[in-house]
């Protein structure tokens, strides 16, 4: 098999750490590093949660901070969604490696310098990493083979009204991204609200029985947490559609896309408003994602922790 190279990057965050618990346990990835952003928490705290999750599963791969604060604007974080810690719930090992002393961006440039293929990077926070990148090294665009990012929603936000909390922590970077002129595809609030584990996926994952098992059923325990009283009736995780699109793209609904970054506005700053019907006449620029079979997303959450030792889903 032909790996796929990919780069992780975000701010984990219970639905990043799930998003890297299935990335890692396929087969068909070849996850090159790990890259952190400010976002859910600030960098120290997602960089340390990053180097947690990589000794929980095993990925020993080099783990570089990145940006602090976005492109323009102040940093928002998300302590009332995600803790304190920026992953509260379950405990977690400390981190078996450290930080290397490239910064995010110059690890990125590296290996897409010294890469014999395209590489894939995989944004699950806010994307002022990836407009960094491209900012700094519009010689390596080509070598980017596509985006696959969490972020925005056609017909929602999350944060507010309008914008989803990755894009609207820092709307000029996702600009810059949408306007690349690379592959994207967006996993946005219309398919990851829809990517719900429910309490019964919960005792699904926890009989697994394995560490990896336990420690995600518990992520997913506190995350349904914060969504329960605003009328979920499971846990989304989000940034794991991104992963999906990658590794099982049959199991979604996609649409191609005009989308533009709102970045003035007084109540829609940070939204992604997309050309649902192509009124505009441009290009589509970005491969949305409207709908994804919810049901065998649950058995590939289920296959991925089941991967990381003995245990059988019930």
């Amino acid at each position: 098999m032909k790996k796929i190279p990919v780069i992780l990057d975000g701010d984990p965050g219970h639905d990043d750490a799930i998003a890297w618990v299935l990335a890692n346990s396929r087969p068909e990835l070849d996850i090159l590093a790990v890259t952190t952003v400010g976002g859910n928490q600030t960098l120290a705290k997602t960089t340390y949660n990053a180097g947690r999750i990589l000794s929980l599963i095993g990925l020993n791969v080099p783990l570089a901070g990145g940006r602090s604060k976005p492109l323009l604007a102040d940093l928002i974080v998300a302590p009332g969604v995600h803790g304190v810690t920026g992953l509260d719930g379950p405990e977690l090992p400390e981190p078996a490696r450290d930080v290397v002393e490239e910064e995010a961006v110059e690890l990125m440039a590296r290996l897409l310098e010294k890469s014999d293929v395209p590489i894939v990077l995989v944004p699950t926070g806010p994307l002022t990493n990836i407009a960094s990148l491209l900012l700094l090294r519009p010689d390596l665009k080509e070598k980017i083979d596509h985006i696959y990012m969490m972020g925005g929603g056609i017909t929602k936000g999350n944060w507010t009204a309008a914008a989803e909390f990755n894009i609207l922590v820092d709307p000029e970077a996702a600009d810059i991204v949408f306007r690349s002129g690379v592959p994207v595809t967006m996993a946005g609030l219309d398919v990851t609200e829809q990517a719900l584990v429910r309490p019964e996926d919960i005792e699904r994952i926890n009989s697994v029985g394995n560490d990896v098992a336990r420690i995600v059923a518990g992520w997913l325990e506190f995350f349904y947490q914060f969504h329960q009283p605003l009328g979920y009736e499971g846990a989304p995780v989000h940034d794991a559609v991104a992963i999906v699109a990658m590794v099982r793209p049959e199991l979604l609904k996609m649409r191609e896309m005009y989308v533009e970054v709102e970045l003035q506005g007084d109540y829609t700053r940070g939204a992604t408003v997309g050309d649902y019907y192509g009124l505009l006449g441009q290009k589509p620029n970005a491969t949305c994602i409207m709908d994804i079979d919810r049901e065998a997303f649950i058995e590939l959450l289920i296959e991925s922790v089941a991967s990381y030792g003995e245990g059988a889903a019930k």
